[in-house]
């Protein structure tokens, strides 16, 4: 019988999350979750930067330490708002350890913190462009095409670690992909709800407090 080829997460996570999963499932917590949940985050600040259109006013610089400082922490907090939810929520499937549940949000968004290696060298390339949601008039049509090909190749491997993560609890809680899916998406409407509630109470309690 040959041996069992070792399972490299970072690397199987791409193409084989179920295994990668089921190799995890007796681990506890490490850094490695934190890192990614915080990658995740900071390509998340850097998307939404785009969407504001904040090259107009901020530097590459300022929106980039922005991101390592509000991302990381968004990106860390996220990891344990949806952690629970989705503990909470497979209680009810197959009863999935919070520890697991972490390991598939955390390990599912690696195409997701790979995008910071586009995010960066396209920042190098075209400076606070990158962050514009439209191009202005006097930007060069090759550096458009490359702007717009950049956060094509973001969206994409966001929906990727979306793959992965319903994949991923559709193995932790030994549920049928489509359940996993339905499973996914209502977490993911409990995890904006909590988000709203949250910047409605901090609105509600610090009227003048500065919007940006």
């Amino acid at each position: 019988m040959l041996p069992t080829e070792p399972i490299r997460p970072l690397h199987d996570v791409w193409l084989r999350p179920r295994r990668v999963f089921r190799e995890l499932a007796t681990q506890p917590i490490a850094a490695v979750d934190y890192v990614l949940g915080a990658a995740q985050g900071i390509a998340g600040w850097l998307a939404l930067s785009r969407a504001q259109n904040l090259g107009l006013t901020s530097s590459v610089a300022e929106i980039f330490g922005k991101a390592l400082l509000i991302g990381s922490f968004a990106g860390i907090a996220s990891l344990f708002l949806f952690g629970a939810i989705y503990t909470r929520l497979g209680s009810r499937a197959g009863g999935a350890a919070r520890a697991q549940v972490m390991h598939v949000l955390a390990y599912s968004g690696v195409p997701m913190a790979a995008s910071l290696i586009v995010w960066v060298l396209t920042a190098l390339l075209t400076g606070e462009a990158t962050f514009e949601q439209t191009p202005r008039p006097e930007v060069e049509g090759f550096v458009a095409v490359l702007l717009h090909v950049q956060f094509l190749a973001y969206l994409l491997l966001t929906l990727w670690s979306v793959v992965i993560q319903v994949m991923g609890l559709s193995e932790i809680q030994g549920v049928v992909t489509r359940k996993a899916f339905g499973l996914w998406l209502l977490g993911q409407v409990i995890g904006l709800l909590a988000a709203l509630f949250l910047v409605i109470l901090i609105a509600t309690l610090f009227p003048n407090a500065p919007s940006s």
